[in-house]
């Protein structure tokens, strides 16, 4: 039987986060996440998605003639045939990175892929099921970003950075959540503490607005 996954939509965009915003990349969201955030942007891949086989998926991933490649979700670390689909599209030469909600193991996941470790603030509602052991995994290939809903999430990410030195073991992301916390005002906040951290919005929701296949 060939391995599967549970996929909601694989389209080719332009990154909108991390170190790689603005490079067009083929997305692969797969169906599922056991984390329900406050604030999560892509409720509707919790649910439904289509089975597909790794060859076909690797066949769509061809036909947009992209060399950057993105498996998020959900959760894409749920389903455990991602690992064999980060193997062939890292053989195949394709750049991967995983975005990752943290509450997986990470240090099983290829060497090869970049993975983008979301950590849950306070105010996400998913703190108590933060798997913490995979900040003792990412090293500087990998980012570690929080999604900050307020001045409170911002305060805890900050001690949470600087007490752990976070930013010596990979680059650090803070961006702020959709509509709720005004960029302009963590911009101000980071570069009165000067913290080493980059403040960054989402490209793909200020060009295209908040919708999925972008």
């Amino acid at each position: 039987m060939r391995e599967s996954l549970r996929i909601t939509e694989i389209f080719h965009s332009l990154q909108g986060e991390t170190s790689r915003m603005g490079l067009p990349t083929v997305f692969i969201r797969l169906t599922g996440c056991p984390m329900r955030c406050t604030y999560c942007d892509s409720a509707y891949a919790f649910t439904g998605g289509k089975t597909m086989s790794l060859d076909d998926i690797m066949a769509q991933v061809e036909s947009y003639g992209c060399p950057t490649v993105c498996v998020t979700g959900g959760e894409p670390l749920a389903q455990k045939p991602v690992h064999l689909l980060f193997k062939r599209l890292c053989d195949a030469g394709y750049s991967v990175s995983t975005e990752t909600g943290g509450g997986q193991p990470i240090d099983c996941v290829d060497p090869r892929v970049s993975r983008i470790l979301d950590v849950k603030t306070p105010k996400s509602g998913e703190l108590p099921n933060m798997l913490w052991a995979n900040l003792e995994a990412v090293n500087e290939h990998d980012e570690i970003k929080f999604v900050l809903v307020d001045r409170s999430d911002y305060e805890w990410a900050r001690e949470l950075v600087l007490t752990q030195s976070l930013h010596h073991k990979a680059p650090v992301i803070f961006s702020p959540v959709w509509e709720s916390l005004k960029p302009v005002e963590l911009a101000e906040w980071v570069i009165a503490d000067k913290l080493p951290v980059r403040v960054q919005v989402q490209l793909h929701k200020i060009l295209w607005g908040e919708k999925p296949g972008v």
